[in-house]
């Protein structure tokens, strides 16, 4: 029976993200954003449980990469495809216009991507090679929630929120090492980006509201390219 427990969770974890994906097309976009932070919470646990249990499989592999394609790949997608149908593009030709918010789905093929390279990937045991999916859909959950009617004010940030979502497709297959929160000792040494990110993420929560998760991850994005030059 317990072999069955992590792929369950994993279940859950695909579930929370169909439902966020409903929510993003009823442009409810907060429930969106709450149901993603649900399915990564299942997401942390069905791996640690699946250690615990000590019945890790292939097909358990398999179910979470699906599972994170739903509910950080095609749900934040989602998210951003219904901002952008509510910006009407009146610039662009007509044919054009209405093609326009469908280019969100673009970072769902990049997220597939991103999830596929990482499942063959054997570097990426206490860190990662490019961007986490989970931490792009929180990005863009908390993004749109926190800034949307703001960034909606003017074409010039319609048109910019498309370009970084350019950036962060990219940002997600991209042989950049980026930090993961694991750690071997707790020391100081070695762990300093780990702390200063930590530190930093409760004022800015405090700050920002919603919108501080969003410059969390951007804050931990430029940390890493930081820590990669080194």
């Amino acid at each position: 029976m317990k072999k069955h427990i992590p792929n369950t969770i994993t279940c859950c974890n695909l579930v929370s993200g169909c439902i966020a994906t409903y929510w993003a097309f009823q442009g409810d976009y907060r429930l969106a954003l709450l149901f993603i932070v649900i399915g990564a919470v299942f997401d942390f646990f069905d791996g640690m449980t699946a250690r615990l249990l000590h019945v890790s499989s292939p097909i358990g592999k398999e179910l979470d990469s699906l599972a994170d394609d739903i509910t950080f790949g095609f749900a934040p997608s989602a998210i951003i495809f219904s901002w952008l149908c509510g910006y009407h593009f009146h610039e662009l030709p007509h044919p054009i216009a209405f093609l326009m918010p469908f280019s969100a789905f673009v970072m769902a093929a990049f997220s597939a991507l991103r999830l596929a390279k990482f499942n063959l990937d054997e570097r990426q045991a206490m860190g990662f090679i490019g961007l986490p999916t989970p931490a792009n859909a929180l990005f863009w959950g908390s993004l749109i929630v926190g800034a949307g009617h703001w960034l909606m004010s003017s074409p010039v940030y319609v048109y910019g929120v498309i370009a970084m979502m350019l950036v962060f497709s990219y940002l997600l297959i991209a042989e950049i090492p980026m930090f993961a929160l694991k750690f071997k000792t707790w020391g100081w040494k070695g762990n300093q980006v780990k702390y200063i990110f930590l530190l930093t993420c409760i004022p800015l929560l405090l700050t920002l509201g919603v919108s501080g998760l969003a410059a969390i991850i951007a804050w931990y994005i430029l940390l890493s390219l930081c820590a990669a030059r080194k």
